[in-house]
């Protein structure tokens, strides 16, 4: 299938081309398989017409920056194989004419490629290997799975392509939002958030005695009751890690609310081991959609040594709870003011949250942290 390089001169090595990730096989040769083959030009919607270099050429982009796009989409290196189509030489185009114009650096249009194709590759996996091949069983004995597989992919197609779409806006919507409310353009990067992990106990441990299915279960359904909790009540998940989540919200009310409704709700679960938590506040870095810097680090400490179906909080997180008047600055405080009240007939304040000083200890790369056990007041 390999073709001469086109006038502009011979073709560099193989590896210098990488295929987008929608070539059937992922192997340097495309498949040929015809079933495989009318799949793709379904989801496609085009012929295999192009090879890299020709799309380059056609785009009227760079073979080395259309390289450059490519491997940052996560796109596999079929030589010169003719394997692509309009869509991609109008995608080189799009991105190449943002960077033209001045909208994007070449840095930033890569990231873009690289955050795209990334978050759009776990879904297509998520949707073939769980989605799709249930759904393509054959229905009758006699059947075979690819003789569903066409029409289903036919009738799922524009549903799921318009649904992707309304979904990325809305989140889109959403975060515009949080940006444009920034203090400074300084916050746009680096903003105050609380970040939470949540870790289930002894996970390694039941990946010994739990077979493969069953262990996919667990972890889908620990992956799921977190992800509907931290939705439901106002923050952002930001990555899920098998056993260990790991989520963010803009203020530490909602980040407590979340963490104690995880173990609240995960702990009536005779399925799942017991969770733990570690929720820190504090400056944070956002790139790609994932979070960086101390304050994470020090969530993911506070995690690891928190106490199984318990949440433990950083100094910067309680202090925040008691600025926000979520939670009192001491028990025996607010023991001493809801006495008061009552001699005065006043109506004593109301705390969502209870704080415990915990002892201060070293933490790894960190220093000495004083952590805090998370609850809730007594109502």
């Amino acid at each position: 299938m390999a073709e001469p390089a086109g006038p502009a001169g011979p073709a560099p090595e193989p590896s210098a081309y990488p295929t987008p990730h929608h070539v059937v096989d992922h192997t340097a040769e495309p498949t040929d398989d015809p079933l495989a083959i009318r799949l793709e030009q379904l989801i496609l919607g085009a012929d295999r017409r192009y090879t890299p270099f020709q799309a380059a050429r056609t785009a009227g982009v760079s073979m080395e920056l259309a390289s450059r796009f490519w491997r940052a989409m996560g796109f596999a290196d079929i030589g010169q194989a003719k394997a692509l189509t309009e869509a991609d030489v109008l995608a080189l185009r799009r991105l190449a004419g943002l960077v033209e114009a001045g909208l994007l650096s070449e840095p930033m249009a890569v990231q873009v490629a690289r955050s795209t194709g990334q978050t759009t590759a776990r879904l297509a996996e998520w949707q073939i290997d769980s989605f799709l091949e249930g759904l393509t069983e054959p229905p009758e004995p006699g059947m075979t799975r690819t003789e569903v597989t066409y029409p289903l992919v036919e009738l799922l197609l524009p549903e799921l392509e318009e649904f992707l779409i309304y979904v990325w806006r809305r989140q889109l919507a959403a975060a515009t939002g949080r940006v444009v409310q920034a203090a400074d353009d300084e916050e746009m990067v680096d903003r105050r958030l609380a970040v939470g992990f949540a870790d289930l106990v002894g996970f390694t441990r039941l990946t010994r005695r739990l077979e493969e299915e069953e262990l996919g279960e667990l972890v889908e359904a620990f992956e799921t009751t977190c992800a509907d909790l931290v939705a439901a009540h106002g923050g952002r998940l930001i990555k899920t890690l098998g056993d260990e989540v790991l989520y963010a919200a803009d203020d530490a009310g909602t980040a407590a609310e979340i963490a104690l409704r995880l173990i609240e709700t995960l702990s009536h679960d005779e399925t799942m081991p017991a969770l733990r938590v570690g929720i820190a506040f504090g400056t944070v870095t956002t790139r790609m959609g994932d979070v960086f810097g101390t304050t994470v680090n020090l969530a993911s400490r506070l995690t690891s040594i928190a106490p199984k179906d318990a949440v433990l909080v950083d100094s910067a997180f309680a202090e925040e709870l008691t600025r926000t008047g979520e939670a009192p600055v001491s028990e025996a405080k607010a023991a001493e003011e809801a006495a008061r009240a009552e001699r005065e007939g006043e109506r004593p304040a109301t705390y969502r949250f209870a704080l415990q000083p915990m002892w201060q200890r070293p933490v790894r790369g960190l220093g000495v942290v004083e952590p805090w056990l998370l609850g809730r007041r007594p109502t």
